[in-house]
């Protein structure tokens, strides 16, 4: 903290009043400036310094596609500070319910389509390697750390094969667009002028149509019924154009859940065992939840269904 006041002793905001805001997944830890009505946010990145360079490209991407994320008015690289706008305490999970939710996910899905005309040229490409080595995650994290399951051989091939499967409808689909990779109602702030603000995107790479929608729509954090969530789907589909039929397009959105959830299984296991983020434990069952259902909905997956069902 004395390093921070230090700073802070050389910007314009030295007089502003300084309190804890949050703290995230990672390592970040974000601080308020206060003077009279007037708030900024610290962000600390100084226990991961290198994040800082993405996290103002990304910016500036999605600044030049007119998406809402926060203005940078100083900059510290050396010892990972920046002062950025502050779009409030409003997460959309906050103020979600059954009443609202079509008409936030819709403001919210609209920003996607914003985000998704950002450049994404340069990005981490989200290639089959990687999307294998995100969902290998659960097999070491979850299965075998947490739970002390040892797979069998014959477990492993039809962990193999399913997971196979995923990554290839999720590669059949349209690729190359901007992915936040976290797009979900902890990320999505609505502003004190009722905007929606994006938040965290510092991870963005270049991968699948789908993917930001999924984490939206069947976000680890709250749920909704499936036929309603169904049709935000092909409204999103209807207004990007594409002419994919209903079933294809569903089960692209339905395996790119597959893979992040599968992929959110390990992270959320690994954040309590590594990290000691016990915070996150109770986040699994929905998560897992959502990877037995839609599992169990294709030929291809359905025996990962009933082994999770059986194991986990």
């Amino acid at each position: 903290m004395d390093k921070i006041k230090e700073w802070l002793n050389t910007t314009p905001y030295k007089n502003y009043k300084l309190s804890i805001a949050s703290a995230d997944a990672s390592f970040r830890k974000y601080y308020r400036l206060t003077q009279e009505s007037e708030t900024y946010l610290l962000m600390d990145s100084s226990l991961e310094k290198e994040s800082l360079a993405p996290f103002l490209d990304v910016t500036s991407r999605l600044e030049a596609a007119r998406v809402k994320v926060p203005t940078i008015y100083e900059k510290n690289l050396e010892d990972g500070y920046l002062i950025i706008e502050d779009f409030g305490d409003t997460h959309l999970l906050n103020i979600l319910d059954s009443k609202n939710f079509r008409e936030l996910y819709t403001s919210a899905i609209d920003e996607i389509i914003n985000m998704q005309k950002a450049d994404a040229s340069s990005l981490p490409l989200y290639d089959k390697k990687f999307l294998h080595f995100e969902m290998d995650l659960m097999s070491e994290w979850y299965l075998k750390q947490k739970l002390s399951i040892k797979l069998t051989q014959e477990q492993k091939e039809m962990m193999q094969k399913a997971l196979d499967s995923i990554s290839e409808i999720v590669l059949s689909q349209p690729q190359g667009v901007f992915v936040h990779r976290d797009y979900h109602s902890r990320n999505i702030m609505l502003t004190t002028n009722k905007q929606i603000g994006v938040i965290d995107y510092q991870d963005a790479m270049s991968g699948a149509i789908t993917y930001d929608l999924v984490s939206l729509l069947k976000d680890c954090y709250i749920e909704f019924k499936r036929e309603e969530i169904e049709e935000l789907v092909l409204a999103f589909r209807d207004k990007l154009g594409l002419k994919t039929g209903n079933g294809e397009f569903l089960k692209w959105f339905d395996f790119m859940g597959l893979q992040r959830h599968i992929k959110v299984l390990g992270i959320f296991s690994r954040l309590h065992l590594r990290d000691g983020k016990d915070g996150y434990l109770k986040d699994i069952p929905l998560t897992l939840k959502y990877v037995v259902e839609t599992a169990s909905r294709y030929e291809e997956t359905k025996n990962l269904s009933e082994f999770l069902k059986e194991h986990a």
